[in-house]
């Protein structure tokens, strides 16, 4: 296989999976060795390197990604924080206040609190990073022994 060819193959791949691509995934595609592999990808960095591209190549033992170059960093973070924020529920907010108000609240007394299970919110509010969850509370529990 021609090798310019080999390097926009492997290029399509990366861009297209935006993750750890394996080294024997590359080699199954191309059927090519792993030493012909690793000859591309070196090649494609120093490519990238002397046309001075935003992007490069990152591997890491059998793995490489297409990544933007830690320089340009100030340039795409702005364009990133206008993500959307997530919008929160009036019951994921009432839950919030609650947990605000009484940091040491467990879930049973969020429930006893909104007269609701609140199980879906305190999910969507952990997904969120917005409060963590800490474990079991250490109290006496009622035991039914015979």
């Amino acid at each position: 296989m021609e090798i310019e060819k080999a390097k926009a193959i492997i290029e399509a791949i990366l861009f297209a999976c935006g993750r750890e691509v394996e080294i024997k995934e590359l080699m199954a595609a191309l059927e090519v060795s792993k030493d012909d592999i690793l000859a591309i990808i070196e090649s494609m960095k120093q490519d990238y390197e002397a046309q001075n591209r935003g992007i490069e190549i990152i591997q890491v033992q059998e793995t490489v990604q297409l990544a933007t170059k830690k320089d340009f960093y100030e340039y795409i973070y702005p364009i990133f924080d206008k993500r959307s924020k997530p919008n929160l529920s009036n019951a994921a907010l009432e839950t919030l206040s609650i947990i605000a108000y009484n940091p040491k609240i467990t879930r049973a007394e969020i429930e006893s609190i909104r007269g609701v299970n609140s199980d879906g919110t305190m999910y969507k509010l952990l997904e969120y990073n917005l409060i963590e969850g800490v474990g079991k509370a250490d109290i006496p529990r009622k035991t039914n022994h015979v």
